[in-house]
């Protein structure tokens, strides 16, 4: 049995719950990042004896839509599969629903669901440092229990939190350059929409631009963000259902 993960990645909590996660399995695992151009997209090779670790981040209690769109473009062939949805210590509302939801649809048999934290993507003061130790210890473990059922005759699909129809996402602030930018063209040449002009880094196309923070997170000088007025009404905002501190959930 082969591991894959499929993830979708921009600022990197995502990658490393998947990752922790797929230690507790102990088994060999490749990885396929869909938070990249289009056009570097390597699909996997999915086997029907395989496992797809299939996790993504939750924006606004939604799956992003261009995670969804490049997930249907994966052939499962009737492989198991595990949908981890990683929010930012506040809610995932009815995120892992939608990643069951498409899973299913394009072909997995879906045996587990994990919830799990990471440090926010836009307010980083809310989870931060997280995954931690403790999360490490606790996905190792769900790891390892989803490896126990893969692998033996209980084929069962487990039933997830959340609503349909889903809710409709928020809006999400989108990042620019601001003092400081020296127009290197890192965040362009990362944007996995295309959002950032090469030719002049600093603006952003709107209609493009999927706020995934992919281009702050990947900024050498650290002068690409929302603004200081944005992140002080988000961080307000979100102060009352992010300051308490969220566990990982594991439905299997």
């Amino acid at each position: 049995m082969m591991i894959h993960q499929i993830i979708f990645s921009p600022t990197g909590g995502t990658r490393r719950v998947s990752e922790t996660l797929c230690k507790g399995m102990d088994k060999d695992s490749t990885v396929t990042d869909l938070c990249v151009k289009a056009a570097e997209i390597q699909l996997p090779d999915i086997h029907e004896d395989d496992l797809a670790v299939i996790a993504m981040p939750v924006f606004a209690g939604r799956v992003p839509a261009l995670a969804v769109e490049r997930l249907r473009m994966v052939k499962p062939n009737n492989a198991k599969c595990v949908v981890v949805a990683v929010f930012g210590n506040r809610a995932y509302d009815d995120a892992l629903l939608e990643m069951q939801d498409v899973a299913l649809e394009i072909g997995f048999r879906v045996i587990a669901a994990v919830a799990a934290v990471a440090e926010h993507s836009i307010i980083r003061k809310y989870g931060k440092g997280r995954p931690d130790a403790d999360d490490e210890q606790t996905l190792r473990q769900f790891g390892a229990d989803i490896m126990r059922k893969a692998e033996g005759a209980d084929r069962t699909m487990p039933k997830v939190p959340g609503n349909r129809p889903y809710k409709q996402g928020g809006k999400v602030p989108q990042p620019k350059g601001r003092r400081g930018c020296n127009r290197c063209g890192v965040c362009a040449k990362n944007c996995p929409t295309d959002a950032i002009p090469l030719s002049d880094p600093k603006r952003v196309d709107t209609a493009k631009c999927i706020s995934c923070m992919k281009c702050v997170s990947v900024c050498p000088t650290g002068s690409r963000s929302i603004g200081v007025i944005m992140n002080f009404l988000a961080t307000q905002g979100l102060k009352k259902v992010c300051a308490t501190r969220k566990e990982n959930e594991l439905y299997i």
